[in-house]
């Protein structure tokens, strides 16, 4: 039973739990859950009772895939707007990548520089991953060692010129140098020379952009990360997976226990390259939204587990950046907020439970990352939740979006699942779309 320092009962008649949906009680003291009991279990003296009826509680979403770009491009995101996007969307945890950022986090110098930034804007929590370029395998332990969750490095140009790709010999010796000390790989795997050889043409067609970035890139990228992993008994996560040719691959790979996984992102399970209009340069993205066959084998490879997580990868610009033609134009998608109903949307319409979207969004993310404390709800993890109406619906109006550049592919669309409150660590820090000040912490690895 647990103690009398309970200051907070969370109950509702649906709880997303490990054990399954039902009515239950959630007990929080100091910050963590203390014990889920059953609806109508004695509330101690002095706690407080929060009934959200037939509202569903889930863990607050973990988003390990998010570009903050603060310090140096803060104009396009920043931590105080990208953490309200956050929490107004679910999302009580995120971990920010290295680049688009001025400095990068290349070393630990230029971390502590984000940490000091980040420190007082977050309104969630937030981790750091650090970036392997070439010539910084020297920074790689240090960093590790100063608290970042792995390493980001790009097989194929980043879009930013700070932050450089890693050739074959890079990539291995960056590889070995993490796998030495027991740490995690995050690649954006595009083949350079697959992407050389793919037509490349200016303009507003979408069709022409989508053949500039081929499956074959994705394909050969992987295979080769694969092939290394395989060599050098390393833990390598493949970003952003756009091509559902990669799935067998990465199966197999998984089933002969090469340490890889994979993510996927919601507007490659949620968009296609059949609706994106031409000139609609909010949809462009590194690897490309790829047709509606592509999005239903990706949809096939969440269900049988072979994609480990769902995530973000908000990559925001300032609107004069998303020109109208693709080739100039800036790659990424705006989605922090939308992410959670996006996906619901999607899963419901395909027989997909609200048990299997916490998965994906909170428990895989949580687990990739090794952050112990989040993504389920069960004693002794941090009382962060969402509490969202999934029957209820809305529209997307970018103007009620809390990032800094309201561009965004879902603009118009209507999404099933409206977020009510987010909790962190037994604290609403949002209710009916309004804010709290922040109280985010910043995260270390192993922390």
């Amino acid at each position: 039973m647990p103690g009398v320092d309970v200051k907070l009962v969370l109950r509702s008649t649906r709880v997303v739990t490990p054990e399954g949906i039902r009515a239950a009680a959630v007990f929080v003291a100091g910050g963590e859950i203390e014990g889920v009991l059953p609806y109508d279990a004695v509330v101690p003296a002095g706690a407080r009772v929060v009934d959200v009826g037939g509202d569903v509680v889930m863990p607050g979403l973990v988003d390990t895939h998010v570009h903050v770009n603060d310090p140096g491009r803060a104009e396009w995101e920043g931590f105080w707007t990208a953490t309200r996007a956050a929490a107004a969307g679910g999302v009580t945890t995120l971990l920010d990548m290295p680049l688009n950022s001025l400095p990068p986090t290349t070393t630990v110098g230029n971390l502590r520089v984000k940490q000091d930034v980040a420190r007082s804007k977050a309104h969630v929590d937030v981790g750091f991953w650090g970036g392997a370029l070439p010539g910084n395998v020297k920074d790689l332990r240090p960093l590790y060692e100063a608290g970042v969750f792995g390493f980001k490095c790009f097989l194929s140009p980043s879009g930013v010129e700070e932050f450089p790709e890693l050739d074959q010999e890079q990539l291995a010796r960056s590889m070995a140098e993490i796998a030495g000390f027991g740490g995690l790989l995050i690649v954006h795997a595009e083949d350079p020379e697959h992407l050389a050889g793919a037509p490349q043409r200016s303009g507003g067609k979408y069709a022409d952009f989508l053949a500039s970035r081929p499956r074959d890139a994705e394909n050969a990228a992987i295979a080769h990360l694969i092939a290394q992993a395989r060599r050098l008994g390393a833990r390598v996560h493949v970003l952003h997976l756009s091509s559902a040719d990669a799935l067998p691959l990465i199966a197999e790979a998984k089933r002969e226990g090469v340490g890889v996984s994979v993510e996927s992102c919601p507007h490659f399970l949620t968009l296609t390259a059949e609706e994106v209009p031409d000139g609609a340069t909010e949809f462009k993205c590194c690897p490309p939204i790829r047709e509606a066959v592509n999005q239903d084998a990706l949809w096939a490879g969440l269900a049988d587990g072979t994609i480990d997580c769902v995530v973000s990868d908000h990559s925001p610009c300032t609107t004069d950046l998303k020109t109208g033609d693709f080739a100039s134009a800036w790659g990424g998608i705006s989605s922090l907020q939308l992410g959670l109903p996006a996906m619901w949307t999607e899963a419901r319409r395909r027989g997909h439970s609200l048990e299997d979207v916490v998965r994906w969004m909170s428990a895989g993310p949580a687990a990739l990352a090794g952050l112990s404390r989040k993504g389920a709800i069960e004693a002794g993890r941090d009382a962060d939740f969402v509490v969202l109406a999934p029957e209820e619906s809305f529209t997307v109006d970018p103007a009620g979006l809390q990032h800094r550049n309201q561009v965004t592919a879902y603009a118009g669309k209507t999404l099933h699942g409206v977020v009510r409150s987010t909790w962190l660590r037994g604290t609403r820090i949002v209710a009916d779309g309004v804010l709290a000040e922040p109280t985010g912490r910043l995260l270390e690895r192993n922390h």
